[in-house]
């Protein structure tokens, strides 16, 4: 691809990888990256800064209210690290503040400015110990959009890690759409420059890998710049940069944000960055919710308080106007709910049969089921069960005559072109009709 000397004239573009003129390709490499696991792995939420890039912007009582939920959510285990905020604006400033006020230890409250020396006071005035410095790295960045060539940008960008490590603030540079760069020829040299620094200084210079266009691929194969495996071990092993000080930020314009964040982790990165329900510009980020699940799978729970989740999807929709897809894993209404009779039948019988965990245990919600045309008679079954406060497995069968009956009342209506499901009062009424008083006075509480 080049090196440091390119000029701004040359602004660099593998058309072998990004034709333009059609969706990106993917190269591959004859060997396989070795998984290497991060020997520590932790979580950094930015629903504060790229994630109210793709929405109205949160009050300052709505972003104070989520970060209470997050450090709930993170329950002193140190897996939230940190969050990140916008600095630029009064509101901002003062949120931020805010948050600082509670005294959390996690999640941390960091900033992100541009890399301006002057950006650094705003910083420093709100006594923050560390903060992201825009440090665009691919060729189409830094000539077409800062009109700089490669060593005037990363003289630039160094001379504002020299004030911030002068300051006594952590920088923490985001390689900008790092996975369109020319990693041997800048991403490297620039990673080992800020090795140098912080060898020099004692003070720890992170670096979050930026997949700002969302085109990373997570295959132990795929080739530089896009392949995550390759990417990740470029910076450690070659660049020097210690698992603990690398993040990885990534988007889901190609449907992979989770995937290549996960893949970060498993390949020796031990920071990935999130926002609550993926929120970002665009397509989105890594979900922070899904980041739980995988960190979960490869250690466990700790302090993790995961039913707070539920009241972070809740305020989120409610307070935020923030939508969540019924379908939407964990946190969707539907995400426990089946319309599938031969389903609903195996969780009358075993909930672990069509469950992979107990929602109720693990996040406070129960299973649900929705009476459709494919329900079944499995589907009326436990529709009856569940309004029942005496409820009981096996209390009735599906065999049972009048249950039986119930369930042709309805593919009766079906049979005549009915296209939606039935309601709560249209239920009732069926059962009444073919159970008398089964329900009445005894009838539960449902959602």
């Amino acid at each position: 691809m080049g090196t440091l000397e390119v000029g701004a004239e040359a602004a660099i573009v593998d058309r072998t990888n990004f034709p333009y003129s059609g969706l990106p390709r993917a190269r591959f490499e004859d060997n396989e990256v070795p998984m290497r696991a991060a020997p520590e792995r932790f979580i950094t939420d930015t629903t504060f800064r790229d994630g109210q890039q793709a929405r109205a912007p949160f009050t300052a009582a709505q972003v104070l209210r989520l970060f209470d939920l997050l450090h709930q959510l993170d329950g002193g285990s140190g897996v939230i690290r940190q969050s990140e905020f916008f600095l630029y604006s009064e509101e901002e400033r003062a949120t931020a503040a805010g948050c600082r006020e509670r005294g959390y230890r996690y999640p941390e409250v960091t900033g992100w400015i541009r890399a301006r020396t002057e950006d650094l006071a705003i910083v420093k005035d709100l006594g923050l110990r560390e903060t992201g410095l825009l440090t665009s790295v691919s060729d189409v960045h830094i000539c077409r959009k800062l009109g700089l060539d490669r060593r005037s940008a990363l003289d630039g960008y160094l001379r504002v890690v020299d004030a911030a490590l002068e300051a006594g603030i952590r920088p923490r540079c985001h390689f900008e759409d790092v996975t369109r760069a020319d990693v041997p020829g800048f991403v490297i040299p620039f990673a080992r420059a800020l090795m140098e620094r912080s060898r020099q200084s004692g003070i720890p210079i992170r670096i979050r890998l930026c997949d700002t266009m969302g085109v990373a691929l997570p295959w132990p194969a795929a080739a530089l710049p896009r392949g995550v495996p390759r990417l990740v071990r470029a910076m450690t092993d070659e660049a020097g940069v210690p698992p603990a000080w690398l993040e990885w930020h990534g988007h889901n314009d190609f449907f992979k944000a989770h995937a290549n964040a996960a893949t970060a982790w498993l390949y020796g990165c031990s920071g990935i960055n999130c926002t609550l329900l993926g929120l970002g510009e665009r397509c989105g980020n890594s979900p922070l919710e899904a980041a739980l699940v995988e960190h979960i799978g490869l250690a466990g729970e700790d302090r993790l308080q995961l039913g707070v989740l539920v009241d972070i999807a809740s305020y989120l929709r409610d307070e935020c106007d923030a939508p969540i897809p019924a379908n939407y894993p964990l946190l969707g209404a539907e995400a426990f709910s089946t319309r599938a009779g031969v389903h609903i039948d195996g969780l009358l019988k075993d909930p672990e049969t069509y469950m992979s965990f107990d929602p109720q245990r693990v996040l406070g919600r129960t299973i649900e089921v929705v009476v459709s045309d494919r329900s079944g008679v499995a589907g009326i079954v436990w529709w009856l069960h569940a309004r029942r406060a005496d409820w009981a497995p096996g209390r009735l069968e599906k065999s049972d005559p009048r249950v039986q009956a119930m369930y042709r009342d309805l593919q009766t209506r079906y049979a005549a072109g009915r296209r939606d499901d039935p309601n709560e009062a249209e239920l009732s009424a069926l059962a009444e009709a073919r159970l008398p008083g089964y329900i009445g006075r005894n009838t539960a509480t449902t959602s």
